[in-house]
């Protein structure tokens, strides 16, 4: 059973994303809050798999959220929804550690398939995210000695997940196994010194050869 914590400070959507967890079979709402202001306690109360984050909440955003998640429960996921495509934001969350971000149009099966591959390990960006990630830095490579560290395999794999690829995508089109994708992953993390798909993407967007 996967367990969801929701914020968002929009009651109809909060309603509506209620009710999907609800009748999805396999993932049960822990819990819910309208911005970010106590979100350690509400992590420590409801000890979610999986947040879906607002990103435009009052008080305390979803920006703020996330990285103060991460600091403090680095193993719980993060998916952030919010209703704007603005490449700075995006670049930010992941940044703060965020696991994924997918935009609040997107449909009812991609929001489920996004709780499902994140929890499982893998990563989710839908594709328009995906353009908008790799269009923020085209004009500014900073090449990095750790991306060189990278072999080709693990750089293709990294590149296919700015591309907004999954596990399973990565492992079909490379002719690999999931659990190769995993591995190359874990390597990945290890040689960039983070400890998030969201933190390896922005990191090798920000930091890539030339």
């Amino acid at each position: 059973m996967i367990r969801v914590f929701v914020y968002d400070d929009n009651q109809s959507r909060l309603d509506s994303l209620l009710a999907l967890l609800d009748l999805s079979e396999g993932m049960i709402c822990v819990g819910n809050a309208g911005n970010c202001l106590e979100v350690e306690a509400d992590m420590r109360k409801s000890q979610p798999d999986v947040v879906l984050m607002d990103i435009e909440m009052p008080e305390s955003d979803g920006i703020e959220g996330v990285g103060r998640i991460k600091s403090t429960f680095p193993d719980i996921k993060v998916i952030m929804q919010t209703v704007y495509e603005n490449e700075e934001k995006i670049f930010a969350c992941l940044q703060n550690g965020a696991d994924w971000y997918i935009l609040k149009k997107a449909s009812i099966n991609t929001i489920l398939e996004s709780i499902k591959e994140v929890h499982a390990g893998g990563a989710f960006m839908t594709p328009s995210v995906a353009m908008r990630v790799m269009n923020f830095f085209k004009k500014t490579p900073e090449p990095d000695k750790k991306m060189d560290s990278l072999s080709a395999r693990e750089t293709e794999v990294l590149q296919k997940l700015a591309e907004g690829l999954s596990y399973k995508m990565i492992a079909a089109e490379l002719n690999i196994s999931y659990s190769t994708v995993n591995n190359h992953i874990k390597k990945i993390y290890e040689k960039l010194h983070v400890h998030s798909l969201g933190e390896a993407v922005a990191y090798a967007l920000k930091n890539r050869s030339k």
